[in-house]
């Protein structure tokens, strides 16, 4: 048999086998060691109410909705890019909608990867982080990093600082000459800065970029007096965020996603590599809220999640809270908008169009809590060359309705928004 790649892309709901098939965007083959290994990490997923994959007996498996990277402890990397159009569809058109997508999650400006970088750029999730946190780090290290005072207590030969006079009491015979001081050393071991520094660990031991080795090499040694962090959680909850630290904020969200705080679901395990997994509906739903806080009227309040109301009270407490995606408040009137990552068929009126009845019930609870039972909500679908526009309206009787509608992810823009009645700004901005 011919051995398998070592990189492999695919998209999301592919199929993976260890026989050799025709490479593809929907069907790939992976040697025995990393089908095995996915099949450890599935079941290991599956534990906390997630779903990577499903196995179908020893020889293939099919991929869930998660996008991303993933590297198995063979060696091969699995790329997972979204699937965005029932047919056709380019691997570096589906690259380009992902980094779109994660832009968009981590909440950055789109100056940050121009147009010409998502056209030329032609790397795996995994080192396209790791080359945007070097640059970042670059840049900072470049403006000067932040220190701060630390107490030091130490004996010296000479006095510095203040003396202890406890200690130095206690002096045994003929160590009189020595003197036990405390003062102030000013030194980078910031929060910020171990935090920088564990992840550039990270990525220089797992980049197979050689220009990112030298680039990781060379901070390394730049930053080689500062301790990297021993406690993740703690050191991000203390980071800095006064007028002193505003040029530590663009590189925070790479800090995070490669240290694995941000990331909807991490990798974990005894194999520590560069794997980062996200779940489409989290990407779809980050990216409708932002192109609608950025397209929206001044004034008109966007939430993501809203939390402030429950399906019944139990004990006279709410019990089973109920959170749309999305709740937008202008003045007194309410809308209610829940985004799906799902390919719909318009023109498949006998399958209910590919809409899920739980849904609705789901938009109908929604709707008597959030809105009182009467007002408009929408559900929200990636655009398609199989829905194009949206469907006719649907009536749950007393004045509630919903309309589902479909989001451009190329052109950025929500078709059929006008059925909502919502006040948008004069000119839209960009997302």
């Amino acid at each position: 048999m011919t051995p398998a790649p070592r990189k492999v892309s695919v998209r999301e709901h592919a199929w993976l086998c260890t026989e050799p098939v025709p490479a593809s965007l929907d069907c790939a083959q992976v040697n025995e060691s990393a089908f095995d290994y996915l099949c450890r990490l599935s079941d290991r997923i599956s534990r906390g109410g997630a779903r990577l994959l499903q196995v179908e007996g020893r020889r293939r498996l099919k991929l869930d909705n998660f996008v991303g990277v993933i590297e198995t402890p063979c060696g091969t990397v699995l790329e997972i890019v979204p699937k965005h159009h029932s047919e056709g569809g380019s691997l570096a058109d589906a690259r380009a909608l992902l980094r779109k997508l994660l832009l968009a999650l981590l909440d950055l400006p789109a100056r940050d990867v121009g147009e010409a970088s998502l056209q030329l750029f032609d790397a795996p999730l995994s080192d396209w982080v790791m080359g945007r946190f070097l640059a970042e780090l670059d840049t900072l290290v470049s403006c000067g990093l932040r220190f701060e005072y630390h107490r030091v207590s130490e004996e010296l030969p000479f006095l510095r600082g203040q003396l202890n006079l406890n200690q130095q009491l206690r002096q045994p015979p003929g160590c009189e000459h020595r003197f036990h001081v405390q003062h102030e050393v000013y030194l980078p071991d910031r929060p910020e800065n171990r935090l920088l520094k564990l992840a550039l660990e990270r990525v220089r031991q797992g980049t197979r970029n050689a220009k990112h080795w030298r680039l990781a090499q060379e901070l390394s040694f730049r930053l080689a007096e500062i301790p990297a962090s021993q406690q993740v959680k703690q050191d991000f909850r203390a980071w800095g965020h006064d007028r002193l630290m505003a040029h530590y904020r663009p590189i925070r969200p790479w800090c995070e996603l490669i240290l694995n705080q941000l990331m909807p679901l991490a990798v974990a395990g005894e194999y520590q590599g560069m794997s980062l997994l996200f779940p489409m509906e989290k990407l779809f739903e980050c990216f409708v809220a932002r192109w609608l806080r950025g397209s929206l009227a001044a004034g008109v309040d966007v939430r993501t999640p809203a939390r402030s109301q429950s399906l019944c009270v139990h004990q006279q407490k709410p019990i089973f809270q109920l959170e749309p995606d999305i709740l937008i408040a202008d003045g007194s009137q309410r809308w209610v908008l829940d985004t799906k990552w799902k390919l719909l068929e318009a023109s498949n009126r006998a399958n209910k169009y590919g809409l899920s009845q739980s849904d609705f019930y789901q938009l109908f609870a929604y709707g008597q809590k959030y809105l009182g039972g009467n007002g408009r909500m929408a559900l929200i679908y990636p655009r398609t060359e199989n829905f194009r526009s949206p469907l006719d309206g649907f009536d749950f009787g007393g004045g509630l309705s919903l309309v589902v509608l479909p989001f451009d992810l190329d052109q950025e823009c929500l078709l059929g928004a006008e059925h909502l009645g919502l006040a948008h700004r004069p000119k839209r901005l960009a997302a």
